[in-house]
C-alpha cells in the first residue's frame, strides 16, 4: 500500500487549526515560538538558547510534536540499512573518537573492494542503503574508492550508496589532486547517491579546535556539502552535542545549517546526536543527559523550519529516548542497521540486528503509525499491522 508521505507544505496554516497544549498556553517563551512559527517567522538563535535553558520540557517537546505533525502527520519514518566503515585507519586523531586506529596498530583494517562488497552480500537482498564512512587513510586516492562503489553497485544496483563526509571528501579531493567540484562528479558518477553528513560535529570553530582540531572548518564542512548539493546529490547534516560547547554554540550551529539550506536546499534530514564518553579521550565533556537530548531535538524541529526531516539516532540515543523523540518533533528513526562500529566502539549499547518487526513496534508502542522509506525520502510503503516476519521484503512502492 502506496501514499504520498511528503511534508505538508502548508504546515505553518495546519498548525494553527491544532488545539494548543496546556504546557504551551501556560509558557510565555513557548506561545511567543508559536506564534512566530505559524506566522511565517523563525525562532531566532537567542530565543532557542532561552527555551534551551527555561521552557519546561513537557512544553518543548509539545509544540515541536505540533511542528513534526503539521508536517507528517502520525507517520514515523525509517529505512533498511547496513553500515560498512571503509577503515578505521586515519591521519588525525580527534580527541572525541575512538574509533580511529594508526596504520601500525593491531585492530587496524583497510576494505579492498571486494571485502566491501563481502560485508555487503549477507544482507543484500533485504536493505535499501548502505551507509559508508571512515577514516582518513593516509595512502588512499579517489582510485579506492570509485573501485569500492563500482563493485557495490554491479552487484547490488538497487542499493542506494550514502558514503564520506565532508571531511572525507576533502582529504580524497586533497590526495588525488582534484576540487571538491571534480572529487564528487567522479564519485556521483562512479555510483555515490547521497552524503550522510557525519562530521559536523559543533559548526564552531572555536570548539573544532579543541575537540577536531586538523578537521575541515566550519566553512569548509557547509561549502562542500553546498558543492554536493549544487551537482544534485542529496546530504544529510549533523551535530554532535554534550562535549565542550555552550548552549549557544548549539544553537549557533544550528543557524548555520538553516541559512546553508536556504542557500543550497540539499539537506534532506538533521540528526543530533550526544557524545559518548566510554572509550574516548574528551574527559573534560559535559555530558547530556536524556532530557537534554529531547531538548535538543525538540529545539531542532522547532529552528529547522526548511529542513524537512529530524532523525532520532537509535543508535547513539538508545531505543528508550528514541521512543520519546519521535513523539518530541523526530519524524525519522534509525533503520535496521547491521554491523554498526563507530558509535559502539564509543560505548553504544543499542543493538544492531533489529528487524523491521521489531522497529515497527517500537514506533508503534510511541503511537506512531511506522513507515519505510528509501535513502532519499522519495519513495515510500506502509508497514502493515498484521505482517510478521517477512516485514522486509514489501517493496517500497514508487510513488
Amino acid at each position: 500500500m502506496s501514499r504520498n508521505f511528503d511534508s505538508n507544505p502548508d504546515w505553518r496554516a495546519k498548525i494553527s487549526s491544532m488545539t494548543m497544549p496546556l504546557s504551551i498556553q501556560n509558557n510565555d517563551l513557548l506561545r511567543h515560538a508559536l506564534e512566530m512559527t505559524i506566522n511565517g517567522n523563525r525562532v531566532p538563535k537567542e530565543l532557542g538558547a532561552k527555551l534551551h535553558r527555561e521552557a519546561p520540557i513537557t512544553g518543548l517537546s509539545a509544540l515541536a510534536d505540533m511542528i513534526k505533525r503539521s508536517r507528517f502527520g502520525n507517520y514515523s519514518f525509517f529505512n533498511v540499512n547496513l553500515h560498512v566503515n571503509t577503515t578505521n585507519v586515519c591521519t588525525l586523531a580527534c580527541r572525541f573518537c575512538a574509533f580511529r586506529r594508526g596504520a601500525r596498530h593491531p585492530d587496524a583494517y583497510s576494505l579492498s573492494p571486494e571485502q566491501f562488497v563481502q560485508r555487503i552480500e549477507p544482507y543484500g537482498d533485504r536493505i535499501d542503503e548502505v551507509h559508508s564512512v571512515g577514516g582518513l587513510h593516509p595512502e588512499w586516492t579517489i582510485d579506492h574508492y570509485q573501485r569500492i562503489f563500482r563493485a557495490s553497485k554491479k552487484k547490488f544496483p538497487h542499493i542506494s550508496i550514502k558514503s564520506l563526509t565532508a571531511v572525507e571528501i576533502k582529504h580524497i579531493a586533497s590526495r588525488s589532486n582534484l576540487t571538491i567540484n571534480q572529487t564528487l562528479s567522479k564519485l556521483q558518477e562512479a555510483g555515490l547517491d547521497s552524503l550522510p553528513g557525519g562530521g559536523a560535529e559543533i559548526l564552531v570553530d572555536k570548539v573544532r579546535d579543541r575537540i577536531c582540531r586538523g578537521k575541515e572548518s566550519s566553512a569548509e564542512y557547509l561549502s562542500i556539502h553546498e558543492e554536493a548539493h549544487k551537482l544534485g546529490i542529496p546530504t544529510n547534516c549533523t551535530m554532535l552535542f554534550g562535549t565542550i560547547e555552550s548552549i549557544e554554540d548549539r544553537m549557533e550551529h544550528l543557524e548555520k545549517i538553516r541559512k546553508q539550506q536556504d542557500r543550497s536546499g540539499g539537506f534532506q534530514c538533521f540528526v543530533p546526536y550526544p557524545f559518548l564518553k566510554d572509550n574516548t579521550r574528551l574527559p573534560e565533556a559535559n555530558l547530556a543527559t536524556g532530557t537534554e537530548v529531547i531538548r535538543v531535538i525538540s529545539l531542532s524541529r522547532i529552528m529547522l523550519d526548511n529542513i524537512p526531516h529530524v532523525k532520532a539516532y537509535r543508535m547513539n540515543i538508545g531505543e528508550k529516548i528514541s521512543a520519546i523523540a519521535i513523539n518530541s518533533g523526530a519524524d525519522d528513526i534509525d533503520g535496521t542497521v547491521g554491523n554498526e562500529e563507530i558509535m559502539h566502539v564509543a560505548g553504544s549499547t543499542a543493538s544492531v540486528d533489529y528487524d523491521c518487526e521489531r522497529l515497527a513496534k517500537l514506533i508503534r508502542s510511541s503511537g506512531q503509525e511506522p513507515i519505510r522509506r528509501n535513502s532519499t525520502y522519495s519513495s515510500f510503503s506502509s508497514i502493515l499491522p498484521t505482517a510478521e516476519k517477512s516485514f522486509h521484503k514489501l517493496p517500497i512502492a514508487q510513488q
